[in-house]
């Protein structure tokens, strides 16, 4: 006997008005959000572009090597050289990255792995308030408050026999690198915590279980089962911290002290890229004084572009590991 095969029943209109919804509008969609891609692609290299033959009246008065060398920056006296604002800028991602990175990661494991929920989210939620606050309210926290407390500090410790390192030595004015690097630590510790928190979440329960299983303690499931995992997202956090310390620019105005000259301490004033930009520009009356501003507004963005860059292949290589170790 053979089964009798039930009628196919016709599609109403409405379903095929809405398969060829479905069919037109999954292709629009993928052009679009290409075309936005290739919009954003277009407006960065504009930038760069734009920015580039902007400076490059510059190079009728000195050559690209003298400018990005140049260790002196006398605008009255047209000569332009880079060497003391990368440094700053340098000098105070550093002692940022130096601050923050373990006050996050600390944050992080303690709001995801120790304390309850109840406890936990609202101090998760106070750390990520941090990125509300204005940069200019952190100028003049760190210039009325910050700069007196911590010239103490930076007095004691320049006195003391550490203060024979060339790092740590005096005098001590008030603004200076580690009173900008504090400030950033301070600006980039949500970014950090944030993605930091979401990478230690996103650890596979079973990873956690199986290690617990075999008999290991919690900080060693941490130790040899979080952090690993979690690593490639910590490290993405890292950097985007880092790129809002090199582009962050009131803020460092406030408390860097504003001297172009290279400085071994870090309690001494300097300058950074952004701050000597922004601090600059609008009294920039002094021949090619104005082109060296935009040019070091080129030397930021490349130094931006390859610091996201190299970010990504590190990142990259990370996920790669962590999907070999799936494998095997």
């Amino acid at each position: 006997m053979t089964a009798e095969t039930a009628p196919v029943r016709p599609e109403s209109p409405g379903a095929l008005i809405r398969r060829r919804n479905l069919s037109i509008g999954d292709p629009l969609l993928g052009w679009g959000v290409r075309l936005l891609s290739w919009l954003a692609l277009a407006a960065i290299l504009l930038m760069l572009v734009d920015t580039a033959l902007h400076s490059a009246k510059l190079l009728q008065h000195e050559s690209i090597l003298d400018f990005l060398f140049g260790l002196s920056w006398e605008p009255a006296s047209t000569i332009y050289g880079a060497v003391p604002f990368v440094y700053g800028t340098v000098v105070t991602s550093i002692l940022a990255l130096v601050l923050a990175v373990p006050l996050a990661l600390g944050a992080a494991l303690l709001v995801n792995e120790y304390l309850p929920t109840r406890v936990a989210a609202p101090i998760a939620y106070g750390i990520e308030l941090l990125a509300a606050v204005p940069s200019v309210v952190y100028g003049f926290w760190g210039i009325v408050v910050l700069v007196p407390v911590l010239r103490s500090f930076e007095q004691a410790v320049s006195g003391s026999p550490a203060g024979g390192l060339p790092i740590l030595s005096g005098p001590v004015p008030g603004p200076s690198y580690f009173v900008a690097g504090v400030i950033l630590a301070v600006m980039i510790l949500p970014i950090v915590t944030s993605v930091a928190r979401d990478a230690i979440r996103a650890t596979p329960r079973l990873q956690r279980e199986g290690a617990l299983a075999l008999g290991a303690t919690h900080w060693e499931t941490i130790k040899h089962v979080v952090l690993p995992f979690a690593r490639g997202g910590i490290f993405a956090g890292v950097i985007l911290g880092l790129s809002r310390a090199i582009g962050e620019t009131i803020a460092v105005l406030f408390v860097i002290g504003n001297q172009p000259q290279v400085n071994a301490s870090i309690f001494a004033p300097g300058y950074s890229l952004p701050s000597v930009i922004a601090g600059e520009f609008a009294e920039a009356n002094q021949p090619f004084h104005s082109e060296a501003l935009i040019a070091l507004g080129v030397v930021l963005f490349l130094i931006s572009f390859a610091v996201n860059l190299a970010a990504r292949r590190v990142v990259a290589r990370f996920e790669q590991r962590a999907g070999g170790a799936d494998v095997r």
